[in-house]
C-alpha cells in the first residue's frame, strides 16, 4: 500500500468507483492529517462570581447531569450561544454603511 505525504498526491476523481480504486491502494500519511486538525487557540479564562437561587441551581446541575455534562460547561454553553443570538441581533439591526 503506497502513502500519501502530500495533499497533491490525491489526484481529481472522475467519479466514487475511481476514487475507491485509489484508496484501496493508498492510505494517508498520519502527519498529513493531524497537520490539518484545526486546534482551538489556548485561551485563558476568568473566573467571575454569580450568585444563584440554591433551587435554580439545583436545577441546573440535575438537567447537566441528565445530560452527562458538568454543569458549569453548561452554563459556559447556554452563555455562549445567547452571546452568538443577540450579536446576530444586533448585526440585522444596525443601519448598513453605504458607499458615497
Amino acid at each position: 500500500m503506497k502513502t500519501v505525504e502530500r495533499w497533491s498526491q490525491i489526484p481529481e476523481f472522475e467519479d466514487e468507483k475511481e476514487e475507491a480504486v485509489f484508496w484501496s491502494g493508498h492510505a494517508l500519511d498520519p502527519r498529513l492529517m493531524n497537520a490539518t486538525i484545526q486546534r482551538q487557540t489556548v485561551r485563558e479564562s476568568t473566573t467571575i462570581t454569580l450568585r444563584f437561587d440554591p433551587q435554580m441551581l439545583s436545577r441546573i446541575k440535575r438537567l447537566a447531569r441528565h445530560r452527562y455534562l458538568n454543569y458549569q460547561s453548561m452554563i459556559k454553553q447556554w452563555l455562549a450561544e445567547r452571546l452568538e443570538e443577540e450579536v446576530g441581533k444586533t448585526a440585522e439591526r444596525a443601519p448598513e454603511k453605504r458607499a458615497d
